[in-house]
């Protein structure tokens, strides 16, 4: 474990309660995904009025806006929710240039409204660790080089969203099934896992999403929070959304 077993019996003896649970899977792309998987996704993808597509950086300006858009709509019911600015979105895509696969990231649209996103980055920290932190030229130089060798075996999916009114389509599996088409490619072998980062159980629908692909037990993350104004009672675990 990151931390000692024995921190939770301090946070607790403190008076801190557990507010939400999350837990990071593992994909094995080496494995098929399940055959019931397989018969919904290609139940999703013919609905009509869907278009699936994935990121350009010459249409980055629109996809940005789209992304802005569906998560800002998604994502309203999370506990301590802020909408996404636009310029935070375009520092943080212009920071990911250099490593960024246009066809790691998807959004889906229902007649030509976007409803759904999912982004997925290579896993750098493969590369960065072993530099400490240090990008100083050299390391830079480095970093690209083992980059182009492909050293990066790993891919993280940190974030998606669907928009409220089209969560029970069955989009997550339409656009695992285009991630999976995408990894079939050549210059997309040397990748052999996927990481399904941080999926709490406030989020039962994604958690059953990674079920249906076959993914593996990670890592489990543990968030507690004290409430300091004690009149207000006991603190409730995060909502489900």
């Amino acid at each position: 474990p990151y931390n000692k077993p024995y921190y939770e019996g301090f946070f607790r003896n403190y008076g801190f309660e557990e507010y939400f649970e999350q837990v990071t899977n593992h994909l094995d792309l080496s494995e098929p995904f399940p055959e019931r998987f397989w018969k919904i996704a290609e139940w999703v993808r013919k609905k009509p009025g869907f278009e699936w597509r994935h990121f350009e950086w010459k249409k980055s300006e629109q996809y940005i806006r789209d992304l802005k858009e569906i998560y800002d709509e998604a994502w309203q019911n999370h506990d301590n929710f802020t909408p996404l600015s636009l310029s935070t979105i375009i520092g943080e895509m212009d920071q990911t240039r250099s490593f960024l696969e246009e066809e790691f990231i998807w959004f889906v649209y229902h007649e030509a409204e976007p409803v759904a996103f999912l982004v997925m980055f290579p896993d750098v920290n493969q590369l960065l660790k072993p530099m400490e932190g240090k990008m100083g030229l050299i390391n830079k130089l480095r970093f690209m080089w083992l980059k182009k060798q492909k050293k990066i075996n790993r891919a993280r999916i940190t974030i998606m969203g669907v928009k409220t009114q089209f969560q029970r389509f069955g989009l997550e599996s339409g656009i695992f099934w285009q991630m999976n088409e995408v990894m079939k490619k050549p210059e997309f072998q040397h990748y052999k896992e996927i990481e399904l980062s941080w999926v709490g159980d406030f989020n039962p629908k994604m958690q059953s999403i990674h079920k249906a692909v076959g993914a593996k037990f990670g890592k489990r993350h543990r968030t507690f929070r004290l409430l300091f104004d004690k009149t207000t009672g006991s603190p409730q675990r995060h909502k489900t959304i």
